[in-house]
């Protein structure tokens, strides 16, 4: 019975010792799987830091150019203004524009009559000029001067025909 017992301790001995060297194993497996996540999360946090970074750079650009919209927004604001009064500035123009309009327009029409008669004055002031002209002129001339007045006379009357009818024109 003893033969037994030392050969029960020795199977539990090697039994232990099976044990001891498969649980090493498994440690040591266990040790290289940590290593290799310790490296992975050195990896991710490294990583990590450079999204973290490009973040802040992107979030600090994204700031900048709303500043930059904000401004020229203003600036854009400020030339909307300009214009405007522009626009402000040519109706008035035109209000100014149709007053003055108006306003010769009715004077002309409350003037007609006195228009009428300084072009009418007019034309006598002009065949006196021309009669007195004539009779002023010396008589070695007279031939010439008959024959220009002929044609002179010609385009006056036009002129005076045309006279008549602006005359004609405004009274209407």
């Amino acid at each position: 019975m003893e033969i037994i017992l030392y050969l029960s301790v020795a199977l539990i001995a090697i039994a232990f010792l099976i044990l001891v060297i498969s649980l090493t194993n498994t440690l040591k497996s266990v040790k290289t799987t940590l290593d290799n996540v310790s490296n992975t999360m050195e990896g991710l946090e490294g990583q990590l830091q450079g999204v973290t970074k490009e973040s802040a750079d992107l979030l600090h650009k994204t700031n900048q150019l709303a500043e930059d919209i904000q401004k020229k927004s203003e600036s854009l604001n400020t030339v909307v203004y300009a214009v405007k009064g522009v626009g402000d500035s040519i109706n008035e123009l035109n209000t100014s524009v149709r007053k003055v309009t108006n306003s010769v327009s009715s004077e002309l029409e409350r003037n007609q009559h006195k228009i009428s008669q300084a072009v009418q004055w007019g034309n006598v002031i002009m065949e006196l000029r021309e009669k007195w002209k004539q009779k002023n002129t010396p008589t070695e001339s007279k031939v010439e001067t008959t024959e220009q007045h002929e044609h002179i006379q010609e385009p006056r009357s036009k002129e005076k025909k045309q006279r008549v009818r602006m005359v004609q024109r405004a009274r209407q």
